[in-house]
């Protein structure tokens, strides 16, 4: 079973189980995976089902950040219940311990020394960090914390 079939069938027995909240937000991620391929003109794979899960994640927490700053709690609440049933679909996240050995191996893999060389050792970090469900930002944070030291 594809990870699209799981999400359908989930939508179905959240349905049927009247779970409103998983609902919606199954029905947001299958119209994402239908919209992406009516662009691509076939089938999406699983590994871009997993990239897009990934950036419905990230554009919830953008909105989690927002709706923090306006005080509206309610909206909150409802974009982390969305990010807890997405990321339920994704890997185990990357551990900080394994956030850290990456990006310590990438540094010294690039050689690099200061801040303008973090997008090689981002790019060489993220790859090593492929499928393991790593957060760009604590990557990010990671980095600019080892190079400045």
């Amino acid at each position: 079973m594809t990870l699209k079939d799981k999400i359908t069938s989930d939508m179905t027995a959240a349905m049927k189980a009247k779970d409103a909240a998983r609902t919606s937000t199954l029905r947001m991620v299958k119209a994402a995976i239908t919209n992406r391929e009516k662009d691509g003109g076939a089938e999406i794979s699983d590994e871009d089902v997993m990239k897009l899960l990934r950036s419905q994640v990230k554009q919830r927490r953008d909105s989690v950040e927002q709706y923090q700053k306006a005080g509206r709690q309610d909206l909150v609440d409802k974009e982390t219940a969305e990010i807890t049933v997405i990321e339920s679909y994704l890997p185990q996240a990357a551990s900080e311990a394994e956030i850290e050995q990456a990006v310590t191996d990438a540094i010294s893999e690039t050689g690099a020394t200061s801040m303008k060389e973090m997008g090689a050792v981002m790019k060489a970090a993220m790859a090593k960090l492929t499928g393991k469900n790593a957060d760009g930002r604590i990557v990010s944070e990671t980095v600019k914390k080892k190079l400045a030291s």
